[in-house]
């Protein structure tokens, strides 16, 4: 009797944080993912034929992004040349995407010359273990990333709007590796946090030109952000199958999500994301729920 009362137990959370989780990635789906997929891109834009479409026809994540940069495609080109590990870095989140880089964590603030003379095939170092190539080559126009296999493609698009104003537009084309379950962890990675990475190389690529650097200071409290609201939201939700399942304790971890979505997936300034955070963990660590094992018999159990 015991055994079948854990087990209704266990069914119980589980079945909470299923359904928590499952409001939380309708939220994302419906909302999130259309607005992180288009980011500062046009209708034109997101609807227009670009350069490698035909890499991948029906790609599973198709994602426009852009940004106007006051400089011609002559100006920006060499910073979109020279990017990758170990090159010129990504101008974004060095402080992720730079990680043992033999040149350095901080991206480059000036044009190096050794890396402007590249081919079609040339290797693109991603990471310290990851690789794509050169798949074209159109000198203040665009360039293409692609797979070794050839499969889905990284553009990186110039079109001048007049004499001293420029679109910079990244397209990306992919599809999952459901039967390549080493290559997972890749698509996770493109799925959430794509967005985040190229929303900051496109503003570090305008931030050069435009000589308006951002202080890595700041980048790197905005990565601080972005995990301790994903390890918060994380955290609370397992937290449920292990503690005594209550609505107080279930509409918190929905309220970490919800952070979760708003600090990754909208444009706020840094204050917010710290205080909402700040706001998360005052709930946490102050509601009586969450400081006690004990069970109080006016709590609201689920």
């Amino acid at each position: 009797m015991k055994l079948v009362l854990s087990l209704a137990k266990l069914l119980k959370k589980v079945l909470a944080v299923l359904v928590l989780i499952a409001m939380v990635m309708s939220a994302y789906m419906l909302w999130a993912r259309p607005y992180q997929l288009n980011w500062g891109a046009t209708e034109l834009e997101l609807n227009q034929a670009m350069p490698g479409d035909h890499l991948d026809p029906q790609p599973e994540f198709f994602a426009t992004r852009g940004i106007t940069i006051s400089g011609t495609p002559e100006e920006i080109w060499p910073w979109l040349l020279q990017m990758g590990y170990g090159r010129a870095g990504y101008y974004g989140y060095d402080i992720v995407e730079n990680l043992g880089s033999p040149r350095g964590i901080r991206s480059a603030d000036s044009i190096l010359p050794e890396f402007q003379e590249f081919k079609i095939g040339d290797e693109v170092p991603i990471s310290s273990v990851a690789r794509m190539v050169f798949y074209a080559i159109e000198p203040n126009q665009y360039l293409i990333w692609t797979g070794t296999n050839q499969k889905g493609s990284f553009l990186w698009a110039l079109y001048p709007m007049d004499d001293k104003q420029t679109r910079l537009i990244s397209r990306i084309r992919w599809s999952f590796h459901w039967t390549e379950p080493g290559l997972l962890s890749l698509d996770l990675f493109t799925e959430f946090t794509d967005y985040l990475a190229v929303r900051e190389i496109l503003q570090g690529v305008k931030g050069r030109v435009e000589k308006q650097g951002e202080p890595m200071a700041r980048q790197n409290i905005e990565v601080a952000i972005y995990v301790l609201t994903a390890l918060t939201f994380l955290v609370t939700s397992l937290s449920l199958l292990i503690r005594r399942l209550t609505l107080k304790r279930w509409l918190t971890g929905l309220a970490t999500g919800v952070v979760w979505l708003v600090t990754w997936f909208l444009p706020l300034p840094i204050w917010v994301g710290v205080c909402l955070e700040v706001l998360v963990f005052w709930t946490l660590f102050n509601l009586r729920d969450f400081l006690t094992k004990r069970y109080k018999p006016n709590e609201n159990t689920i």
